[in-house]
């Protein structure tokens, strides 16, 4: 079961940018977040997904399409003119 949270973790890495913020700012707290909520992780997952440089994540959601993005709406300049 862990190797399917992992791909679920590395889909919402790549389409969730809420998700991908915090993630960046600080990968072993939201992992022990995550487990401490009951996602199964090893540490052998745990420790590869924090080697990876974590440029990657960012670069990689860049190419996703925007359509399967959950995109965070604080990020969006609201236009007051409207």
């Amino acid at each position: 079961m862990s190797q399917r949270n992992v791909e679920v973790l590395i889909g919402r890495l790549l389409t969730d940018e809420g998700f991908r913020q915090r993630f960046l700012a600080d990968p072993r707290v939201v992992l022990r977040e995550l487990v401490e909520q009951g996602t199964h992780l090893t540490f052998l997952e745990i420790d590869a997904l924090t080697a990876i440089d974590l440029t990657l994540w960012r670069t990689v959601a860049e190419q996703i399409d925007p359509r399967l993005q959950k995109a965070q709406l604080s990020s969006f300049p609201l236009d007051r003119q409207r």
